[in-house]
């Protein structure tokens, strides 16, 4: 857990909001979060529709799309929680991918030039993509081969969020001189959410006939979680109940509304606003690194930039 650095020992409390832990099944499908292991062959969006109709939600939506022979961690939304899925945008993902070489070469050979490839690379995104096609600049953090057959080529790759793996796959094959293309993808991990915690939609079906027919939400809670997770990893600033309504009405957090804040915040960075209970109030940008929060005697501490939590949640104080 990060150090927190501490304005206020002790502020003064209100009767209002609750803890992420302690809402209501419905409360959590009015804002949730799933990590769903999406199936090869339909879309995001058609997998993202299935799992609207599971749980009888209007509202619904998914983050970071994939193709529809990709499977693996997407993360879906519900109700007002769909608006914070940007944030899963930002995060850096891990797959793992099958790639078929051209023509022969050898294992040293490939280990030496994928070994190139871990840093700044250089890509343009497939013709078949939704973004505009020019050229971009993402990291590959890590790239292992775990396996070689032949021309097939087994490897893990932890990349910024945006990186085409089919792009990398064809950029090896190039550096090789041997061409190559992806033959499978599996998206193991997108920020915090990993494979290892994924449910898939039989599970979701499950655990909701579960929930309505037998009243025993214990399985369908530990599928939908309360979009504070989506904040995780995000720097966090703590705010005063008393703060909080003015917040919600769009006004920038002042620092004599800071109860506590993240040691490593930084001036210009993007942090998460939250409250005492644990509850996610909005996003916003650090007008002052963590020591001047809890010095400051006035000032802006973080300027809004979204908010998420409903206003009235907290008493009006302004």
């Amino acid at each position: 857990m990060a150090e927190m650095l501490v304005r206020d020992k002790s502020p003064l409390p209100l009767q209002a909001g609750k803890r992420p832990s302690d809402r209501t099944m419905e409360e959590l499908l009015a804002a949730g979060v799933i990590n769903m292991d999406k199936p090869m062959g339909p879309t995001s969006h058609q997998a993202t529709a299935w799992v609207r109709d599971i749980l009888n939600v209007e509202k619904i939506g998914h983050g970071g799309t994939l193709d529809p022979k990709v499977s693996g961690v997407l993360p879906v939304a519900t109700g007002r929680a769909v608006r914070a899925l940007s944030l899963t945008l930002r995060a850096d993902k891990e797959y793992i991918c099958l790639m078929r070489l051209h023509r022969d070469k050898s294992e040293e050979a490939i280990r030496r030039v994928m070994d190139t490839f871990v840093g700044r690379i250089y890509q343009t995104p497939p013709v078949r993509s939704a973004v505009k096609r020019q050229l971009r600049v993402r990291t590959i953090h890590a790239l292992e081969v775990l396996e070689i057959s032949g021309r097939d080529v087994l490897f893990r790759v932890d990349c910024d969020a945006g990186t085409y793996i089919r792009t990398l796959c064809v950029d090896i094959g190039d550096a090789l001189a041997v061409g190559a293309s992806m033959e499978d993808l599996r998206r193991t991990r997108s920020g915090n959410m990993t494979e290892d915690d994924a449910f898939t939609l039989q599970d979701i079906k499950d655990a909701y006939v579960e929930w309505k027919e037998e009243g025993d939400d214990a399985w369908l809670r530990r599928i939908v979680k309360p979009f504070e997770v989506l904040f995780d990893p995000l720097p966090k600033v703590m705010v005063k109940d008393s703060a909080v309504d003015a917040i919600c009405h769009g006004a920038d957090l002042a620092a004599v509304g800071v109860h506590k804040v993240d040691a490593s915040v930084e001036k210009e960075a993007m942090v998460a606003l939250m409250t005492a209970k644990g509850e996610a109030i909005g996003v916003g940008s650090a007008k002052m690194t963590a020591d001047e929060m809890v010095r400051a005697k006035e000032g802006v501490a973080v300027s809004t930039d979204r908010v998420f939590m409903p206003a009235g949640t907290y008493p009006r104080m302004w």
